[in-house]
């Protein structure tokens, strides 16, 4: 076992009660949910680690805030209080609230993109890409090569391959690239951080070809965090100045309020110029709410503005980390194959190593959802070929991503260590059977909508 563990940073006092289900209970329940995840009820998981979005532990100094929401319609003090946040700790001088972080990539692939742009990222994640379908256009890959290999042991298998971005504008023309942007961390490739000199490189392609950069900010802290322990030129500078250096290396950013800005509900857009900002606001209108509010409660904004200046507090940030390479740690000395290093967030078993007999199309990732989920009550989720499958322009084949991953997103200020050890048995009980599985996964219904396949989809096991 892993000795060295690093204390919580902050003490529980309150609790909410937990139950394992029985075994022929999670049976009742995988059959009722068809095999999916997102079927489950929360009241039938024991340890819940679907995600990592909107999970988390409030601290008392948000819930605190909560009482002094406005609920003005247009100009409330509470889309002030967090456009001061907004400014103080990201830099950026116009907010625009959404109700979540699909919500911002829906007001700006919706008003930015037409049919047939094309916009490259280090690696999309699924709603993301689902937008981009939706609007006609296609993501494109740029991420280095290294990132496909989940055991290759780099700092930053986040970054962009310049050559692959500098091809991708050239090929296209920038009049067929509206804009280009960066996933920090990188959630699709296993959580792995973007450097900040690899930041920079982006920044100066887009200022030499005339596109806007945008970063998809979701998990922004720790990828600061990740930069000050690893990138050496920058190790003397604190968690909040590398934010906001990285912040100065874009146009404008998306956020997925309820990762590390640490709130259980929310997204917002930040842009520096006047003219990015009025150009997404009728939009916003359309679908989210009034330009201060965006779909959001008052309350819900001030716990915002605090949650991020909380998300840089370093101690927190260094737990934080620590847990999730805590989990790593305890699989790795069993032989479980996952993505190296751990991602900020989650941890990634490499299912298509964990289940090398179960073909691709079989669904291997998923497949061990279930297994993890039958052996103990926990919720991890697949992220491969149900999720990110592509299809052949030409013959209609379905085209595996490059990764069959299973991500185990650990909530913010929620589980103890002991809960991480318990997830850890079950996943290594489920290792130690893998040749036993003899099946896979078959689609039995799923949703016309490119790129949501996985969360609705019905899956039915087949005999291999």
């Amino acid at each position: 076992m892993v000795s060295s563990v690093q204390p919580e940073p902050f003490r529980i006092r309150m609790v909410e009660p937990v139950r394992l289900p029985d075994a022929s209970e999670r049976e009742k329940a995988l059959e009722r949910a068809h095999f999916n995840m997102f079927g489950l009820a929360a009241r039938e998981i024991y340890i819940d680690l679907l995600t990592d979005s909107g999970t988390g532990a409030m601290s008392k100094y948000q819930w605190a805030a909560l009482l002094c929401g406005d609920e003005a319609y247009a100009g409330a003090d509470s889309f002030y209080a967090l456009k001061e946040s907004v400014r103080e700790v990201l830099g950026f001088d116009y907010v625009i609230p959404t109700h979540q972080g699909r919500a911002a990539e829906n007001v700006i692939f919706g008003t930015l993109l037409k049919a047939g742009d094309k916009v490259p990222f280090n690696m999309p994640f699924d709603t993301t890409r689902a937008h981009i379908f939706n609007a006609g256009a296609e993501p494109v890959e740029c991420v280095i090569e290294e990132a496909y290999d989940p055991s290759a042991v780099l700092p930053f298998k986040g970054d962009v391959d310049i050559g692959k971005l500098e091809d991708v504008i050239n090929r296209e023309g920038k009049e067929r690239v509206p804009l280009i942007m960066v996933t920090v961390t990188n959630n699709s490739g296993g959580g792995q951080p973007v450097s900040l000199k690899n930041l920079r490189e982006v920044s100066r392609v887009a200022r030499k070809h005339g596109i806007p950069l945008f970063l998809d900010a979701a998990r922004m802290a720790e990828n600061a965090y990740f930069i000050k322990i690893r990138e050496r030129e920058f190790s003397s500078m604190s968690v909040r100045e590398i934010l906001r250096a990285m912040m100065d290396t874009a146009d404008a950013i998306a956020v997925s309020c309820k990762k590390d800005p640490l709130v259980n509900i929310g997204g917002m857009i930040c842009c520096r110029t006047e003219k990015m900002y009025h150009t997404l606001l009728p939009r916003v209108i359309l679908y989210e709410g009034f330009a201060t509010y965006g779909g959001l409660a008052g309350r819900d904004l001030e716990a915002l503005a605090v949650g991020l200046r909380e998300m840089t507090d370093e101690a927190y940030l260094g737990h934080r980390v620590a847990q999730v390479e805590y989990l790593a740690g305890l699989l790795d000395e069993a032989g479980v194959p996952f993505v190296k290093p751990a991602g900020g967030h989650a941890v990634f078993v490499d299912a298509a190593a964990f289940f090398p007999h179960i073909p691709r199309l079989k669904f291997p990732a998923d497949v061990l959802s279930v297994e993890v989920y039958r052996e103990g009550a926990v919720r991890g989720i697949g992220l491969g070929t149900l999720a990110f499958e592509n299809e052949d322009e030409v013959t209609g084949e379905i085209i595996p991503p490059k990764l069959e991953l299973y991500r185990l997103a650990i909530n913010r200020r929620t589980y103890t260590n002991s809960h991480i050890e318990y997830v850890a048995s079950r996943i290594i009980d489920v290792y130690k059977r893998r040749h036993k599985v003899k099946y896979g996964l078959e689609i039995v219904e799923a949703p016309e909508v490119k790129g949501l396949k996985h969360f609705l989809a019905k899956l039915h096991p087949v005999s291999l």
